[in-house]
C-alpha cells in the first residue's frame, strides 16, 4: 500500500472536497460524497458503498488502522475485481483535517465514496411481508437523520423520501443519523411516483394525519404496510389523503396537535413492530 501526503488546505484536490462536503451541486455533478469518521466509513462499506479514497490525519488514525480499512475494502468488493481493488490512500496533515472535518472526534479519517442512485426501482424485498417507512418531503437533516435511525433501530424493509428537499449524502445527515443512511435500504421520488410504487406491490398506505383519521393502535400493521409522515408545518400533501387506506392518528393530551416527525415516525412504526411480534 503506498500513500502521498497533502499538507496544504489551499490544494486543489483539498478545494475540491471542501465543494463536496459544502455543495449538494458538486455531490450531484461528481456522484459522490465525503464520510466522516470510524463509524460512519465502516457502515458506508457494510453498506456496500464503494470507497475511493481514504483520507487520514496519522496523529489520530493509525497504520494499523488504515491497512485494517484497506483488507476491509478488499473484502468489500465484488469477487471479479476484488484483486484489482486499490485505494487511494493520502496523509493529511492538521491544517487539512480541521478544513474537512466537522468535528474532532472522527478519529481522524475521512473517505471519498461513490452515490447510489436511491431509486424505487433498486428496492429489493426479501421479505414477503414489508414494512416501509414514507417521510414526505422532510427539510431538516436532523429530523431525516432522526427518521434513519428510527428506521435502522426497528431494521424497517425500505425507506422512502418523496419530494426530497436535500440530498441524502448531505454531512449533516450522515452525522445525524450516526451513519444509518449507509444502514437502511433508500430510495427517494415524487409522491405520485410513490403512490404507484407502493399500489404496483400491493402495500396498505397508512397515513398520519389529522382528517378522517382513527386512532393508531386500532389498525392492523401486519400486512404489508406503509406508514406515511409528513412535516409538522405542512402535513402531508392531497395526494396521500386521497390514496390511503386509513388515515391515523397518535392521540395527543397535551395542548398542541403535532409533534416532532421523527418522534411520531417511531411511536408508529414500533406500533407495526409490536404487532408483528419485533420480527
Amino acid at each position: 500500500m503506498t500513500t502521498k501526503l497533502i499538507s496544504s488546505a489551499n490544494n486543489p484536490f483539498i478545494r475540491q472536497l471542501v465543494q463536496l462536503k459544502d455543495k449538494s451541486r458538486e455531490r450531484k455533478k461528481t456522484g459522490s460524497f465525503l464520510i466522516e469518521g470510524v463509524r460512519e466509513v465502516s457502515l458506508a462499506l457494510k453498506g456496500g458503498y464503494e470507497l475511493v479514497t481514504v483520507l487520514f490525519y496519522p496523529d489520530l488514525f493509525s497504520e494499523e488502522q488504515l491497512n485494517d480499512l484497506t483488507v476491509n475494502v478488499r473484502l468489500s468488493a465484488p469477487d471479479s475485481y476484488r484483486d484489482e481493488t486499490q485505494l487511494n490512500c493520502i496523509e493529511i496533515s492538521k491544517e487539512v483535517y480541521q478544513k474537512l472535518a466537522y468535528r474532532d472526534t472522527t478519529e481522524g479519517v475521512l473517505a471519498v465514496a461513490k452515490s447510489k442512485t436511491n431509486s424505487l426501482g433498486d428496492l429489493v424485498f426479501e421479505n414477503k411481508n414489508p414494512l416501509i417507512l414514507v417521510a414526505e418531503a422532510p427539510e431538516k437533516p436532523g429530523n431525516i437523520g432522526a427518521i434513519l435511525r428510527t428506521a435502522d433501530a426497528a431494521n424497517v424493509d425500505a425507506v422512502v423520501i418523496a419530494n426530497p428537499k436535500t440530498d441524502l449524502y448531505n454531512p449533516n445527515i450522515i452525522r445525524s443519523s450516526v451513519g444509518c443512511v449507509f444502514t437502511n435500504q433508500i430510495a427517494t421520488g415524487s409522491t405520485s411516483e410513490i403512490i404507484d410504487f407502493l399500489k404496483s406491490i400491493s402495500i396498505e398506505i397508512y397515513c398520519a394525519a389529522l382528517q378522517a383519521s382513527v386512532d393508531y393502535h386500532t389498525q392492523d400493521f401486519t400486512k404489508p404496510t406503509a406508514i406515511v409522515v409528513g412535516t409538522e408545518a405542512t402535513g402531508l400533501s392531497d395526494a396521500w389523503l386521497e390514496n390511503s387506506t386509513q388515515n391515523i392518528i397518535i392521540p395527543m393530551q397535551g395542548e398542541i396537535d403535532s409533534m416532532n416527525v421523527s418522534v411520531a415516525a417511531g411511536i408508529l412504526i414500533f406500533e407495526a413492530k409490536r404487532q408483528r411480534g419485533f420480527k
